[in-house]
């Protein structure tokens, strides 16, 4: 069976290992970046925290050792179904069983003027570009007017879930104890950030107590909160509401959404909300015979997530060992399949130094402040690929929590350039 996996994120990646060396199954895994990107670190590289080098591992090097996966660089652009096979911008690849992990990216809810100016974080790419803008944006403070310098030391964070609330803590730790070395000349005090949220709590699918356990972490923190609160418009210069304040920023960070990649072929009437394709229990899209999706382009609804699964790893990985089952049965020609059912470990998200909250559905417990904090850690730790990763990610902790500091505030961008993106 010649198995094609489009997309090496975290259901794609796991798929692929899961399959290597297995009889019967020729695996090819397509990605436009021929590295695996450890999104929920997204933030750390964004504000400094990390290389982006420490949170990426090389696609190849996870099967050095395969006999039988094999990685092919190249964008996927259109299945057809009719020929099995998948059409990419480096030639067509035929299939028995096609895979679409291709993942999601930003929704901007079709609003041109923030997909223009605001800076999304949904890849490597897209969190150094953020870096560099954030330190410019400070370089540029450093001898602009006072009365300029407002809109430049003024950051605008809009969206209150896990990456929202983690980038706005981050940057709120950034404000507090590094940039006031860096930048002597400058009054941090003055140095506003804003989380603004359109529902009524941050980390809207976490428990009561989590929810606002952060919104107190965040104010601890100087962060300015604003829940119930819809961005309207943003013309680079000026964020606007839908209640009709204004505030006055050059950085606006999109953390407010996802929508599938969705790749040319497949039928719209398949397609719901949140461009999410609709599948069976066995991960098969509908109306077809041999092309699955996990992930976060995947629509399952099943007694327990009537209304689909939420759009997070353990779900990806949960869906790809048991696709990785099935396909291997049909291979067989077995006849028993295996229905997918998510099962929930629980979901975390951190703040700042030693401020984190937990939610754990069996038992049902709630905890936060520096014990979370650990237990968030670890588990990031042990998820990301790559013993030398690892390493060098703890290392990166291990002198921040000490230093208070870090020597990654460096600005990569070709210096003609007249653009701060």
């Amino acid at each position: 069976m010649k198995v094609v996996i489009a997309g090496g994120g975290f259901g794609g990646l796991r798929l692929a290992r899961k399959l290597n060396n297995k009889a019967g199954m020729e695996v090819v895994l397509l990605d436009r970046f021929n590295f695996h990107q450890f999104q929920p670190l997204f933030y750390q590289v964004a504000t400094a925290g990390l290389d982006a080098s420490n949170i990426s591992f090389p696609l190849r090097k996870a099967f050095h050792k395969s006999k039988n996966v094999r990685v092919r660089l190249g964008e996927l652009r259109e299945v057809v179904m009719s020929e099995n096979k998948v059409i990419t911008d480096n030639g067509d690849i035929p299939y028995d069983a096609l895979v679409i992990a291709t993942g999601a990216g930003t929704n901007f809810f079709g609003n041109q003027q923030l997909q223009q100016y605001a800076f999304p974080m949904k890849s490597t790419l897209e969190a150094l570009q953020l870096r560099n803008h954030l330190i410019q944006n400070f370089e540029n403070a450093s001898i602009a007017e006072p009365a300029n310098r407002e809109s430049l030391l003024t950051v605008v964070v809009v969206g209150g879930g896990p990456t929202g609330v983690e980038v706005s803590g981050a940057i709120a730790d950034m404000r507090a104890y590094v940039l006031p070395k860096d930048y002597p000349e400058l009054d941090f005090r003055q140095m506003k950030i804003y989380l603004l949220e359109g529902s009524p709590k941050t980390l809207g699918t976490m428990t009561e107590a989590s929810s606002a356990q952060s919104r107190k972490y965040l104010e601890k923190l100087g962060v300015t909160v604003m829940t119930s609160s819809v961005v309207k418009g943003y013309d680079g210069k000026t964020v606007e509401l839908s209640d009709g304040k204004t505030i006055a920023s050059s950085t606006v960070i999109w953390a407010a959404g996802i929508k599938g990649n969705v790749p040319g072929g497949i039928q719209p009437d398949i397609i719901v909300r949140g461009n999410r394709i609709k599948t069976d229990r066995h991960n098969l899209i509908q109306g077809t015979q041999n092309v699955y999706a996990i992930g976060d382009i995947a629509y399952m609804e099943t007694p327990l997530y009537p209304h689909g699964h939420p759009q997070v790893a353990q779900v990806a990985m949960q869906q790809a060992d048991t696709l990785a089952e099935n396909l291997q049965r049909i291979e067989s020609k077995s006849s028993l399949r295996y229905e997918f059912e998510y099962y929930d470990k629980g979901s975390m998200a951190t703040v700042g130094r030693n401020l984190a909250v937990v939610d754990l559905p069996k038992p049902k417990l709630h905890f936060g402040g520096f014990f979370a904090w650990i237990i968030w850690m670890s588990l990031h730790l042990m998820l990301i690929l790559g013993v030398k990763n690892r390493f060098f990610v703890f290392c990166n902790w291990l002198y921040n929590y000490f230093t208070r500091d870090q020597s990654l505030r460096l600005i990569f961008r070709n210096p003609a350039s007249a653009q701060n993106r």
